[in-house]
């Protein structure tokens, strides 16, 4: 027997009008209860209580949540949130009630991209952040079979998550590859006790390797440099690493090892615009230093 197309109409049908029912789909700002409202599902996004935090709960204290958050309805009733984790948090934090929601349809892969693409116009991300966000983005376009045209080119997956990132392809597929890295030294590599180019070389080896790497790091007191890193990789491919020699290799002495001063992201970023990047800070420092210096020479000059 043949199933019949036919459905019952609900009761919005039958007792609201059709410019009614399409006024209730259009998108806006909604004052929406915090308990509605659910984190995104596997969300690579870290809600930190630093500076930025402390900055936007001050905003939030004094003037109120302006900008909505994005959020789609989820089916079993609430809403996922798609951006506005740190206002929920920061909301949460102040007692607030509701919080100002755009709330719109979209698919699964449809959140993803925009997820991330919200998230990464955040001031300061984290590598395992973007790295996460650009493996979610790549399987969800990947998912979704999108190819753009740009000047009459067809760009591929990567290239799509690249291009609206402004990063380069094999970029994008350098931060990815950490998220192969074990947790352990994936959040090295968050708190700058690993340096990037390294991290991406020890992604090739496997989890037990990687083990024994962490194990060496911490019996050598150190952290593998760059030419390491790269060795290890060839080792493995080879088939030739083990326990004693991943030991021997980070036993080693490193050429012009010195030892570095380091200082936290925190305490340094509160003296540089909001949108500086750390090159930039980098760059400030360095110039302040060389002002300071002959500043120094003219006062020793001057006596």
């Amino acid at each position: 027997m043949r199933k019949s197309d036919f459905t019952l109409p609900t009761l919005d049908d039958l007792f609201s009008t059709q410019a009614e029912r399409d006024d209730a789909k259009l998108e806006r700002v909604r004052n929406i209860p915090l308990a509605e409202l659910h984190p995104f599902k596997g969300h690579p996004f870290k809600v930190q209580n630093n500076e930025e935090m402390q900055r936007m709960i001050e905003s939030i204290r004094k003037v109120g949540a302006i900008t909505p958050a994005l959020a789609r309805p989820l089916p079993d009733g609430g809403y996922e949130l798609i951006s506005g984790h740190r206002r929920l948090a920061a909301c949460q934090v102040l007692g607030v009630e509701t919080m100002p929601v755009i709330v719109r349809e979209l698919s699964d892969d449809e959140a993803v991209i925009a997820m991330v693409d919200a998230n990464l116009q955040r001031e300061t991300i984290l590598p395992s952040e973007k790295a996460f966000a650009y493996k979610m983005k790549l399987d969800a376009i990947k998912h979704q079979g999108i190819a753009s045209v740009q000047v009459a080119e067809k760009l591929l997956s990567v290239e799509k998550v690249a291009d609206d990132a402004g990063e380069s392809k094999d970029q994008v597929r350098r931060y990815i590859r950490l998220t192969y890295l074990i947790p352990e030294l994936l959040s090295m590599v968050d708190d700058g006790k690993i340096a990037f180019n390294p991290a991406v070389e020890l992604s090739y080896l496997d989890s037990y390797q990687q083990r024994a790497v962490l194990d060496a790091m911490a019996l050598n007191d150190c952290t593998p440099s760059h030419a390491q890193s790269i060795r290890l990789k060839k080792l493995a491919q080879e088939g030739l690493l083990d326990d004693q020699i991943i030991y021997a290799v980070l036993a080693e002495t490193k050429p012009n090892q010195q030892e570095q001063l380091k200082f936290k992201r925190e305490e340094l970023r509160k003296y540089f615009p909001s949108g500086y990047t750390e090159e930039q800070m980098r760059r400030d420092i360095i110039k302040g230093l060389e002002l300071l210096k002959r500043q120094r020479e003219r006062n020793r000059d001057a006596r």
